[in-house]
């Protein structure tokens, strides 16, 4: 499971932000948000008739996978570049 956000802002000034997410606080804030999307998408599992024991493991995987995660989006002079550790 991920543990690190990584944020950085570069600015056309040449000054960047950086800002740096604990995931698991941030998750356990937001558990009635997550318990309510995983209600949410076994419903959708058994609206379309899938497996919710096996869409919620891809998902599980998923997530498992994110950490060494990077992207850069880069818009005229601003840059942001996300990392997961």
């Amino acid at each position: 499971m991920p543990q690190l956000l990584t944020v950085r802002v570069e600015r056309p000034d040449g000054r960047p932000i950086r800002v740096w997410v604990p995931v698991l606080p941030v998750v356990l804030v937001l558990s009635p948000v997550v318990v309510l999307a995983v209600l949410a998408a076994a419903v959708a599992c058994l609206v379309y008739r899938l497996s919710v024991v096996r869409a919620l493991g891809t998902g599980w995987r998923i997530v498992c996978a994110l950490p060494g995660t990077r992207f850069d989006v880069q818009y005229s002079r601003t840059a942001v570049l996300v990392a997961i550790r």
